[in-house]
């Protein structure tokens, strides 16, 4: 059953971990999906419905440039998936310096507020529209010498809960998810000891991402959702 047949969906770092997970499974949904990242090209996905947009989202100008450029190709932008970000760690608050501060904020927190301001106003037009983001279990609760990287997800949900409270007179709902640690081949590497048992599977995270950007997702706005799987 194709539940997005029709739909125009945008993703942001469609070709990372989660987001290769997420642009085959709107792709399987029956959405056209316009995937966005750096490097990204159109052979990364051999699907019909699926076109590259190599773009940086790092200020306001690349946002709207990126987004009307899937608009002028496809009319509308339906749904905004928007996965990327990134992490940085291993410092307490004292010993953290500028730079990834500023870091954390780019990737998590400033490229969704681009973003989101350059395609809302579509999606206003159309009078509905989807904005999903992924955030992460640190947003809710932080652990040690990671607060910059939290504090960076938790202002993504105060971003996407506004734009939902700001935005439910023209039909568009807005959630975050929150995913634990997920079971990519980055994360991994990163912790070769791990017992990936307990893991997010990134299919599961794209499987509710659908759900939310279809019509059965309708009346959740404002959430911000738990994944954590087996994870305590």
């Amino acid at each position: 059953m194709q539940t997005l047949a029709g739909k125009v969906a945008m993703i942001t770092g469609a070709q990372g971990g989660l987001g290769t997970f997420a642009t085959r499974a709107f792709l399987e949904a029956g959405a056209t999906v316009a995937g966005v990242s750096r490097s990204i090209r159109a052979s990364d996905f051999a699907h019909p419905s699926f076109a590259a947009f190599p773009a940086a989202l790092s200020n306001g100008t690349a946002a709207r440039q990126v987004a009307g450029e899937v608009l002028e190709r496809f009319g509308r932008i339906d749904i905004l998936v928007h996965i990327m970000g990134g992490f940085s760690g291993g410092q307490t608050v004292a010993d953290t310096d500028d730079d990834t501060v500023e870091q954390m904020l780019d990737v998590n927190y400033r490229s969704a507020f681009y973003v989101a301001r350059a395609v809302l106003p579509a999606m206003r037009k159309q009078r509905t529209g989807r904005f999903l983001a992924i955030a992460s279990r640190a947003a809710a609760e932080p652990q040690p010498t990671i607060g910059a990287y939290a504090a960076s997800k938790a202002a993504l949900v105060a971003l996407v809960r506004t734009i939902a409270l700001e935005n439910r007179d023209a039909g568009i709902a807005a959630n975050t998810i929150l995913p634990g640690t997920m079971d990519t081949p980055a994360n991994r590497a990163a912790d070769p000891q791990a017992d990936y048992s307990q893991w997010v599977p990134p299919s599961f995270v794209a499987a509710l991402l659908v759900h939310l950007a279809s019509d059965a997702g309708a009346a959740i706005t404002g959430a911000a959702i738990p994944v954590y799987g087996r994870q305590a």
